[in-house]
């Protein structure tokens, strides 16, 4: 299975990329895995927010592959514990899901386009947090997991 990560905008802060960096590296041992960065929408602030959403989503959807199967990281997704997102990324690869592919929309979330394209949502906590930070937890988080399904000692419980 290969995992990708697409995101709008990029991560401009160097510590932030160093971190999200390191975790990459660390999941090349168990996962092919990869950030594709959503270009930022031109001229945004002379867009209104669904207009904005729209063009956000048009982007997301040229960057999806039609066999992708597709989860939004969105607020309004299932909250999950760390072990259940590591059962469900073992239940999608021995699903034989080709790509998982996981979607950080931008500031105002996605485009109803994109949310019908979604098989699934995941919310990744009931806060809010930059774009460049939902990197950084979400690989930080998809790290952990593949260490609680090779029952190694990264994570406590």
């Amino acid at each position: 299975m290969k995992i990708k990560l697409l995101a709008t905008g990029k991560t401009d802060d160097k510590h932030l990329a160093a971190l999200i960096d390191d975790y990459q590296k660390r999941l090349q041992h168990y996962v092919s895995f990869e950030i594709l960065t959503v270009p930022a929408v031109k001229n945004a602030g002379n867009l209104s927010h669904e207009q904005l959403k729209e063009r956000e989503g048009d982007l997301i959807l040229k960057a999806i592959a039609p066999s992708d199967e597709v989860v939004l990281l969105d607020e309004g997704g299932t909250h999950c514990k760390s072990t259940e997102f590591a059962d469900f990324l073992q239940h999608k690869s021995l699903a034989s899901v080709k790509t998982l592919a996981f979607v950080a929309g931008g500031a105002y979330g996605f485009s109803q386009q994109v949310y019908a394209r979604a098989k699934s949502r995941l919310a990744l906590s009931k806060m809010t947090f930059s774009h460049q930070m939902v990197r950084l937890i979400f690989v930080e988080q998809l790290y952990r997991a593949f260490t609680i399904v090779k029952g190694e000692k990264y994570h406590h419980e």
